[in-house]
């Protein structure tokens, strides 16, 4: 442990001080550089990587086309966000926020930009009518959970994972913080589930989708290697949920989209056409 840190009256940045994404980091917002913007053949350009949040949206796409919605097809352009992608003109123009998922929607006249995980899922789901209950109470249920989620996942990924993962060093407080809390939002899960099959009860919904990619994926150990520390294996009912949307096959293809890690025959940096997971 280092000794105690006083704050400064005014905080002044300090370049590089931040651990893994310290070289792209940094206190302002809007582009750095210049870089058009990609647009693919469908009127839905999604701009994204394989994150838990990124995923949210390509397995709801998937989702959709798995349905027979064919207005859902899309084209999924890489960001590379350690390589500061996020950050370019284009990019910055669709998510003034340089955070992805990013969406545009050519089908609406002007086109449509839509940025947040949540607010993707929701966009979609009113659109084509689907994994969004018609039932006041249902959706209700739905939307309390997918915004548990977008206020949730700060604490996973931007405290727990920061801290326990990507930390230029390792201190306990923090650490220990974060995991109380994570474990804490794990009991929530594993106690609602243990009495619905889903999210929304008997429904699959966009609640699941926007959860599954955090929580699903933290308990089988996808992400941050962390199941043994937070001793995962207890909340049976959040790995048998995890479990059963490991198998849909839209969860699987949508795993897989902008994905760069990893077993190859599992990563489709790209998707272009439907067709582009023949390819693997």
């Amino acid at each position: 442990m280092s000794d105690t840190y006083t704050p400064p009256r005014v905080w002044e940045w300090e370049p590089g001080n931040g651990g893994k994404f310290a070289s792209i980091n940094r206190p302002t917002a809007g582009a750095t550089h210049e870089k058009e913007r990609p647009v693919g053949k469908h009127p839905l350009q999604l701009y994204s990587l394989a994150t838990p949040n990124g995923v949210k949206v390509t397995i709801l796409l998937e989702e959709l086309l798995e349905k027979g919605i064919t207005g859902a097809e899309y084209d999924a352009h890489l960001i590379q966000i350690g390589e500061g992608d996020q950050f370019g003109s284009g990019f910055v123009e669709v998510n003034p926020n340089s955070k992805i998922p990013a969406l545009m929607d050519h089908s609406v006249t002007p086109p449509q930009r839509v940025f947040e995980s949540g607010a993707i899922l929701l966009y979609l789901a009113e659109k084509f009518d689907a994994f969004l209950p018609t039932d006041s109470a249902k959706r209700t249920e739905t939307l309390s959970w997918l915004f548990w989620q977008m206020g949730s996942a700060p604490i996973l990924g931007g405290g727990f994972g920061h801290f326990y993962a990507y930390a230029p060093e390792k201190y306990q407080y923090p650490i220990d913080r974060y995991t109380m809390e994570v474990k804490r939002q794990l009991d929530v899960l594993d106690r609602h589930l243990a009495n619905n099959r889903y999210m929304a009860g008997d429904e699959y919904t966009i609640a699941d989708m926007a959860i599954y990619p955090w929580y699903g994926a933290l308990v089988k150990n996808r992400v941050y290697e962390a199941a043994e520390f937070l001793q995962a294996h207890t909340y049976e009912n959040v790995i048998r949920w995890a479990e059963e949307l490991d198998e849909r096959p839209a969860v699987k293809r949508g795993r897989m989209v902008n994905k760069t890690w990893g077993d190859e025959s599992e990563q489709l940096p790209e998707r272009h056409d439907a067709s582009d997971f023949d390819k693997l």
